[in-house]
C-alpha cells in the first residue's frame, strides 16, 4: 500500500509528492523546496520514517516544481527522471525563474527519461506513466491502479484546468490529454495536483467548468 505525503513548498507553492511503501523504499515527486526551511521538513520526514528514496521524479520542467532537485541529488545521491520534451525547461530554469521575479540556482538535468506507459517500481509498487502533453510538451501523470490515485502536475486542477501560455502550452492538447488520457481513468480516481487541494476523475468530469 502506497503511503503519500504532501508537501507545499516555495513562493508559488508547489506540491511536492513523497511516495512510499511498507518496504520504506520511496520516491519524490515535484521537489520544489525553495529554502532550508523546507528542505529540513522534507529531510526530517524521509529520515523520521526511515526511507530510502529509490527515485526523484517530475510531472513537467517547470521552475517552481524542480527546485529542490540538485540539493536532493547531492545529499542523497537519487537520480531524476523526466520526460525529455522538457529538459530544455530545465536548461533555461534561471532566465524563466528571472521572469517571475525569482533567482535560482541552475536546474539538475535528466539522468534518465520518461516514455509514455512504462512503469516506475519501487519496493512492491509501480506507477504507470501517462504523457498528457499541453501545460508542457513533457507533461506527465503518474498513476496508481492499485491505490486509485493520479499525480498530474499542472494539467488538471480542481475546478481548472493548467495554463497555456507559457513555452509549449497549447490549450487543444491540453483538452485533448484531459479528454483522452485522464478522464479515461475510473471516475473514483483521486487527483493530486501540481498547486491547490485534491478531487477526483469523477467530480471534474460533472463540475469542472473548462472541460
Amino acid at each position: 500500500m502506497i503511503t503519500i505525503k504532501q508537501f507545499i513548498f516555495n513562493p508559488i507553492q508547489v506540491n511536492s509528492y513523497v511516495l512510499s511503501d511498507e518496504t520504506k523504499k520511496a520516491v519524490i515527486i515535484d521537489a520544489g523546496f525553495f529554502n532550508s526551511i523546507e528542505e529540513k521538513a522534507l529531510f526530517d520526514y524521509i529520515e523520521q520514517n526511515q526511507l530510502e528514496v529509490e527515485k526523484l521524479l517530475i510531472t513537467h520542467g517547470h521552475f517552481d516544481h524542480v527546485l529542490g532537485n540538485k540539493r536532493l541529488h547531492e545529499k542523497l545521491g537519487i537520480e531524476l527522471w523526466a520526460h525529455k520534451a522538457d529538459e530544455k525547461l530545465i536548461q533555461k530554469m534561471v532566465s524563466y525563474a528571472a521572469l517571475f521575479g525569482y533567482k535560482v540556482e541552475p536546474g539538475l538535468l535528466p539522468h534518465h527519461y520518461l516514455s509514455a506507459d512504462e512503469e516506475i517500481r519501487f519496493g512492491n509498487s509501480h506507477l504507470q506513466v501517462i504523457h498528457v502533453p499541453g501545460h508542457s510538451a513533457g507533461s506527465v501523470a503518474f498513476y496508481s491502479p492499485e491505490g486509485g490515485f493520479a499525480i498530474v502536475g499542472d494539467v488538471l486542477f480542481k475546478g481548472s484546468i493548467g495554463r497555456t501560455d507559457l513555452e509549449d502550452g497549447d490549450l487543444d492538447v491540453l483538452l485533448s490529454s484531459i479528454y483522452n488520457k485522464l478522464y479515461t481513468l475510473p471516475d473514483e480516481t483521486v487527483i493530486f495536483s501540481g498547486h491547490g487541494s485534491s478531487t477526483s476523475i469523477g467530480i471534474e468530469k460533472k463540475t469542472n467548468p473548462f472541460t
